[in-house]
């Protein structure tokens, strides 16, 4: 299941319940969002051509040694 933030329009504006639950979402979305920005930096996931198991072992170290130097 996809959760999106909810949208306002021209006539629709968003009530203040609606613009705190986007803000929760947000929230929770960025670190998600930021590590992913991390794994582009490692350009061997451009070339990875290997079978599913392998690549989730290869990103979980990659996630460890981001998490290392972002929290340096």
């Amino acid at each position: 299941m996809i959760v999106t933030g909810l949208h306002a329009s021209r006539t629709h504006k968003l009530t203040p319940g609606q613009k705190e639950a986007n803000r929760v979402l947000a929230v929770g979305r960025a670190p998600v969002e930021h590590g992913f920005a991390h794994l582009k930096n490692w350009r061997i996931l451009t070339k990875l051509r290997s079978d599913p198991a392998r690549a989730t072992q290869l990103l979980r170290a990659l996630f460890v040694l981001t998490n290392l130097e972002v929290n340096r």
